[in-house]
């Protein structure tokens, strides 16, 4: 298990530990009286458990939850458990770390002249009187660089407040230092340290919840995780970080390190309501370390919100070392401290008589309004843009409640900023284009949509053309919500180009509280523009199957590259703009357009389409799916292109690690992607692909390609085109450890006609990582074109027929390797979409209706955008 600033890969879930979350704070007597009750209802003998015993700062308070340790043979009762005052049980999470930070190359930067925060001390606003939480390694006593340390408090079982990394003593320098050489940002706010990791860079969830409920004690304004968090499923942690966001606790966090890759935000930092940090050098071009967005939480049937939301300095700042000099870092968890110290010189600087305005959402708002755009980079990169210190203090100072929206328009004409929305315009038939805005609600911690969001075509400016529908919170707490905007082209477009206007209306009511303010409400409206042309040809238009990747699952999904040990865990859904996005642009280059499927095969119309793009799945498919994909490709000439990876249950079972945590083997859920799945998808066309695993180089007329850890073709029909290259049996390897011997004639790539009157065309290779931006070494999109080429036209490639490339095959094949099963045990159905929960030969569940959208009636306006 890894666990970075960067976010959880696979947090490892204790076997006998459980967070049981109670419905209020009570004494730990009056805990251990409920646990007690609830445990005797379910006979479970009193000598067989007990509760955690926490010996921090936090055990004198009441608290809401307690660890409950029992003895392995109850374990699974325990999900039986039933009492009024337990809310939920969950596992108890431990993580354990690699705190990423880069060393500093070249000029070293004092962060406070680069923000212009001397201008505030100038001003006399230094961050007095704001407490802030360092949630990180600790911080050694009597650092001669701190002044204002109010607590120092251990949080792990340790039992020592000291940082031995460093990493937790420079976040904090960035934040309050006070040192001349190196000063922080705010060197007069008041620091609270919660050490949270130990020196081996271990926590726990439960170590979390105790230190965030002291936090909220002791009435922290602003709070900075520079360091990795629990993934989004680890319940209690979420809900906690609620409560301490409606708490009016400013949470800020680094938005991680897996840069240049897009779709792979730190876990937390993904959170409406926290303020997600990225990073830039001195030349306002986002650093290449700082990872990039979209969200991937609502894939595959949504799309993703904007992340980061700000971006500023990561690169080469100057702070405090452990043992009272100054040193230079790099890295988003240097960027993080940047921001928060920056937040806490602008809560020093309001007026007392603005102070009850202040909260998560305005202080947001305040550092987005203010923030410079950065003219190279898009949204997903730079997020709203640059921190600008010193604008972001006018408008805190003339801050009145509001609601507003994140981002606050959505012009796709407009590129770089609006990519991927401005790199390809909409068209009648196509999927709709989704857009997730976020909500932020200054006036209060809940809130509501008033009546329902009204759609406001320009008659002016061709707003006939395209249609709307939203999906919305209906409620907005904490501080914030959601209205995610499908747009598309109705059919008065079909042959007409142009660009299309309109805005979309709502009203946020925040309700009367106890402290007798009235109700207020917002009304706010987002400027929609977007590029219109006439329906493109069907050759033009691919269909990327979304709907059969999963999202961030829990278990061990291992990599599609073997060669990765030391990164094992696929935990990043795949997506044509995160991973593949080197593929997307490369299409679009080439003329296609590219549309995303969110939705089982069964709700799309193949007439509209030359090519479905089946790309490194692994979920399962309905039966429907498959006959209705059979008739698209037999009937109505559809194409399709599979891209598979490795599955070979033997090197799933070798590649599996035994975790003395919670004492039991992890093995993979599948393997580099769900081959028995797609075997069953292609098995009425006579293909299947084996269980082999290879590896290696091979070269065909000028291009290099790198075989990384795919599988081979096992069978395939008559008058087929196969493509046969040397390469190195890895499964072998993996499994013997002996040395891999090159193997001639293996069959990777295959090319058939359907032999019916409309039948369409479909291809099939062994390996995706060539096309996936995350693990290429070399890329392979000029296959892509290939591939393409004989799917849309019958054109076959003289590159694939040159080295001694295709050969035709008069009847069927079937080579070495066998039929890949599905690994006995396997717990694929805990995080399907399509399985029922049992093992054994998979059955589906019930297939889901079609979506529905419902598009929203037009009400003309002859407004013009500004």
């Amino acid at each position: 298990s890894k666990f970075t600033e960067d976010g959880i890969e696979n947090s490892e879930v204790l076997r006998n530990e459980f967070i049981i979350q109670l419905d209020g704070w009570y004494s730990k007597a009056e805990r251990y009286d409920i646990i007690c009750d609830a445990m005797k209802k379910v006979h479970i003998n009193f000598t067989s458990w007990g509760v955690l015993e926490r010996r921090n700062a936090a055990n004198v308070h009441p608290s809401d939850f307690d660890v409950l340790q029992i003895d392995s043979d109850f374990a699974i009762e325990i999900k039986d458990l039933k009492h009024h005052r337990v809310k939920s049980i969950t596992p108890q999470r431990k993580f354990i770390g690699g705190l990423k930070q880069f060393a500093a190359i070249g000029t070293q930067i004092q962060i406070a002249e680069e923000v212009q925060a001397r201008q505030m001390w100038d001003a006399g606003f230094k961050g007095k009187g704001v407490k802030v939480a360092v949630f990180d390694t600790g911080l050694p006593a009597k650092h001669p660089h701190f002044k204002n340390v109010i607590e120092r408090t251990d949080w792990t079982d340790e039992e020592t407040g000291n940082d031995g990394l460093g990493h937790g003593t420079f976040v904090a320098g960035v934040i309050g230092g006070s040192s001349q050489a190196c000063p922080g940002l705010a060197p007069e706010s008041d620091l609270y340290i919660f050490r949270v990791f130990t020196i081996n860079q271990v926590s726990y969830t439960s170590w979390f919840l105790d230190a965030f409920n002291y936090a909220i004690l002791r009435k922290v304004n602003i709070l900075n995780l520079s360091i990795g968090g629990p993934d989004f499923m680890d319940k209690p942690f979420v809900e906690k970080v609620w409560e301490l966001t409606a708490n009016h606790v400013i949470m800020v966090s680094a938005i991680g390190n897996d840069g240049p890759l897009y779709g792979k935000i730190s876990i937390y930092t993904k959170l409406i309501y926290v303020i997600g940090v990225g990073g830039i050098d001195y030349s306002n071009n986002i650093a290449r370390f700082s990872s990039r967005g979209m969200t991937t939480w609502e894939l595959p049937s949504g799309y993703g919100r904007i992340k980061p939301d700000i971006v500023t300095y990561g690169l080469n700042v100057y702070a405090s070392d452990l043992v009272g000099g100054c040193r230079a870092l790099s890295g988003t968890s240097v960027a993080s401290p940047v921001v928060a110290g920056a937040v806490a010189l602008l809560l020093s600087s309001v007026k007392s008589s603005q102070r009850d305005l202040i909260n998560p959402a305005s202080v947001k708002q305040c550092l987005l309004a203010s923030a410079d755009r950065l003219p190279t980079a898009n949204m997903f990169e730079q997020g709203i843009g640059k921190l600008n210190l010193i604008e972001a203090y006018k408008v805190l100072n003339s801050y009145q409640p509001q609601a507003s929206f994140v981002p606050s328009y959505l012009d796709f004409t407009k590129c770089p900023y609006m990519w991927p929305y401005c790199s390809q315009p909409i068209y009648y038939t196509a999927m709709p284009v989704v857009a997730n805005i976020t909500i932020l609600n200054g006036m209060g911690v809940t809130g509501m949509i008033k009546g329902r969001p009204v759609w406001h075509p320009y008659s002016s400016q061709n707003g006939k053309y395209i249609e709307v529908a939203f999906t919305y919170s209906e409620t907005l707490w904490p501080w914030s919500g959601y209205l995610a905007v499908s747009i598309t082209a109705n059919k008065a477009a079909e042959q007409w180009e142009g660009v299309a206007q309109g805005h979309v209306e709502v009203t946020v009511v925040t309700p009367s509280d106890d402290n007798n303010r009235r109700e207020q409400s917002s009304t706010l409206k987002l400027f929609i523009k977007v590029k219109v042309i006439a329906t493109p040809p069907r050759a033009k238009r691919i269909l990327w199957d979304q709907f059969h990747n999963l999202r961030y699952p829990p278990g061990y999904f291992p990599r599609d590259d073997l060669h990765m040990k030391t990164d094992p865990l696929d935990w990043n859904g795949d997506h044509i703009h995160t991973n593949f996005r080197g593929l997307y642009l490369h299409l679009r280059g080439a003329g296609y357009f590219v549309e995303v499927l969110g939705s089982p095969y069964t709700c799309f119309t193949a007439k509209h389409y030359s090519t479905l793009l089946v790309v490194d799945t692994e979920e399962e498919f309905y039966p429907d799916e498959i006959a209705k994909l059979h008739r698209d490709i037999t009937e109505d000439g559809l194409g399709l292109i599979v891209f598979a990876d490795w599955y070979n249950t033997s090197v799933m079972a070798k590649v599996k690690f035994y975790d003395e945590n919670t004492r039991r083997w992890w093995l993979p859920e599948t393997g580099g992607s769900n081959v028995p799945a797609l075997n069953n998808l292609l098995k009425p066309y006579g293909v299947a692909f084996s269980d082999m695993v290879y590896e290696g180089q091979y070269s065909i007329s000028s291009h290099e390609v790198h075989f990384a850890s795919g599988t081979s073709l096992l069978q395939f029909p008559e008058n087929s085109m196969i493509l046969r290259k040397s390469l190195k049996d890895q499964g072998r390897e993996i499994l013997s450890g002996s040395s891999p011997v090159p193997t001639e004639g293996i069959p990777i790539l295959g090319m058939y006609k359907i032999p019916t009157e409309n039948g369409g065309r479909l291809a099939v290779y062994g390996d995706s990582n060539c096309i996936d931006s995350a693990h290429q070494t070399t890329d392979c999109y000029w296959l892509m074109d290939a591939l393409l080429h004989f799917i849309t036209q019958g054109i076959i490639s003289p590159t694939l027929q040159s080295d001694g490339g295709l050969s035709m095959l008069k009847t069927k094949v079937r080579v070495t390797g066998g039929l890949p099963v599905r690994m006995e045990g396997n717990h694929l159905f805990k995080y399907s979409k399509v399985l029922e929960s049992h093992l054994g030969d998979p059955v589906s569940k019930p297939q889901p209706s079609c979506p529905v959208i419902t598009w929203e009636s037009q009400d003309f306006i002859n407004e013009s955008s500004p």
